[in-house]
């Protein structure tokens, strides 16, 4: 049997098995992958918003069409490149101690796992910013979930910061094709 993905081990056997169908099989993914869908996003609240944006590395203006999304999955680390309309965005991403750790420009973040009825829900847990742990009262509110709907991936991220505002906001779907190999899956 193939080992595990990241997202299998990080999730569970018993909680990974209650997701979506289309969320289970993105999960599972081993080797490069090229997905497409549909995006919107919307640009960030302030200007100290989108210099947090900029060096998160993530969208800076409000957008709609096309994403393509590209990802490079190994047991051991993921990459992740979200090619916007208008901005590419990478983020490699590792399990540690059961969490989700993402890098993702100048910024690790480290995500505990959640299924509820079949959704993907990623709570943020801790943040570092260019090495330096966030403090509690400037640490930002995160929604990072993911539903699954036939062959389709939806997913909506946003991340607001204290006395800042929406540094990043997307939401869209990808389409994840039936009948391509997963990882931990036997032939």
């Amino acid at each position: 049997m193939p080992p595990l993905s990241l997202y299998q081990r990080a999730l569970g056997g018993p909680a990974y098995q209650r997701l979506a169908p289309a969320l289970a099989r993105f999960h599972g993914l081993s080797g490069p992958h090229r997905l497409v869908g549909q995006v919107q996003v919307e640009a960030p609240a302030t200007w100290l918003g989108r210099g947090l944006a900029w060096a998160l590395g993530a969208p800076q203006r409000a957008v709609q069409g096309a994403i393509t999304f590209e990802l490079q999955a190994r047991p051991e680390a993921e990459v992740w490149t979200r090619r916007f309309p208008a901005q590419t965005m990478q983020s490699t991403l590792r399990e540690a101690a059961g969490r989700v750790v993402e890098h993702l420009g100048a910024a690790r973040l480290s995500f505990v796992l959640h299924e509820a009825e079949g959704r993907l829900v990623m709570q943020l847990q801790q943040l570092h910013f260019c090495g330096i742990p966030c403090p509690a009262w400037l640490c930002p509110q995160v929604v990072a979930e993911e539903t699954g709907v036939g062959d389709a991936l939806h997913f909506r991220v946003q991340a607001t910061v204290p006395g800042v505002g929406r540094v990043v906001s997307y939401r869209g779907h990808l389409l994840v094709p039936p009948g391509i190999a997963v990882a931990g899956a036997s032939a």
